[in-house]
C-alpha cells in the first residue's frame, strides 16, 4: 500500500506513537533515593513546573529534569504569601531535600528546606 492510499487515521496513529515521548518530562517516572541533602529546584507544581493535579496549589521539586509533587511538607509551610514577587507560586526556587519517591510517582521527603532567593 502506496503512502499516498493510506487512511489518514492510521497515519495519525503513527505520528502520535513517535511524539509521546518528547518533551520535557512533568510527571515522575524515575524513581529516586537522596539520603542526603541535595539541592532541588521548588516551586508550585502546577503554576511552575506545568503538573497536572488538583485544583489550586501543591509543592514540587524538580530533580535532574522530572518533576514530582511532594508529600510530607505544604507549600504553605514555607512562605506567607507564595504569589507575591518571589514566591513558590511565581519563581522557581531552590531547596535542599532529603527522601525517596513513593510508589504512586510522588517524592516523600523527609526534610526540607527552601533556601534564600539569591540577589544580583
Amino acid at each position: 500500500m502506496s503512502l499516498m492510499k493510506t487512511p489518514l487515521w492510521i497515519i495519525g496513529i503513527c505520528l502520535s506513537a513517535l511524539v509521546s515521548g518528547c518533551g520535557p518530562k512533568s510527571e515522575a517516572t524515575v524513581a529516586i533515593n537522596l539520603d542526603t541533602p541535595t539541592t532541588v529546584e521548588a516551586s508550585c507544581g502546577q503554576c511552575q513546573l506545568g503538573m497536572k493535579g488538583r485544583k489550586g496549589c501543591d509543592l514540587a521539586i524538580r530533580h535532574n529534569g522530572t518533576a514530582y509533587f511532594v508529600d510530607g511538607f505544604k507549600i504553605t509551610d514555607l512562605e506567607a504569601d507564595n504569589h507575591a514577587a518571589g514566591g513558590m507560586c511565581t519563581t522557581v526556587r531552590q531547596a535542599k531535600v532529603t527522601g525517596q519517591t513513593t510508589a504512586n510517582g510522588r517524592f516523600a521527603a523527609a526534610t526540607f528546606e527552601l533556601l534564600p532567593v539569591e540577589k544580583p
